[in-house]
């Protein structure tokens, strides 16, 4: 059997975020809101958690750091250590003011790669792949609030579609939700 969504269409961000406030303090659970920008506050009011991306850039930043230098020692002082511009390379330790900006842009690379990889797999959105909005019109200039009927039980569908068409909606749908 199918879920049953809600979707109420709003055309200024602001009117959306009143409709939220208003929505969750009668007790509504917002599932999520679709938006061609950030909303800035939107997330503490439908209760979206804290991501734990920061923490894979500070793990991914430093495998960076630790794989140049490790090359850079094999590299340069190691494998084939070379005189440039008088510098010594009897020992990393020596040379490692020189090489403080390239391990720096590497850290750099690494951590945006990853960052970049990990939200694109996290959130399903790699390039091919289908768009999961609920409206094109997301993309341009429209906000959609998204309430599960399921997910709040204590209201019939009749009372939240009365309760969202009080918050400013433009237009609201409610569809049959085929997995997620």
């Amino acid at each position: 059997m199918a879920d049953k969504v809600i979707y109420a269409m709003y055309d200024d961000d602001d009117v959306l975020k009143d409709g939220a406030k208003m929505l969750v303090g009668k007790g509504v659970h917002v599932a999520d809101v679709y938006s061609p920008f950030p909303i800035h506050g939107i997330d503490p009011i439908i209760g979206v958690k804290h991501t734990r991306l920061g923490i894979n850039a500070f793990l991914y930043g430093l495998t960076g750091t630790t794989l140049a230098i490790t090359a850079i020692n094999y590299f340069m002082i190691q494998d084939w250590p070379m005189n440039i511009g008088g510098k010594p390379s009897f020992s990393m330790l020596e040379n490692l003011p020189s090489f403080i900006p390239i391990i720096f842009e590497f850290t750099v690379l690494c951590a945006a790669h990853g960052m970049a990889i990990t939200y694109l797999l996290r959130n399903k959105t790699l390039p091919g792949m289908p768009a999961r909005n609920p409206d094109p019109r997301t993309t341009d200039d429209k906000f959609v609030m998204e309430v599960r009927v399921n997910e709040n039980s204590q209201f019939s569908g009749d009372e939240l579609q009365a309760m969202i068409k009080e918050t400013g909606i433009i237009e609201i749908e409610e569809r049959e939700l085929q997995g997620s």
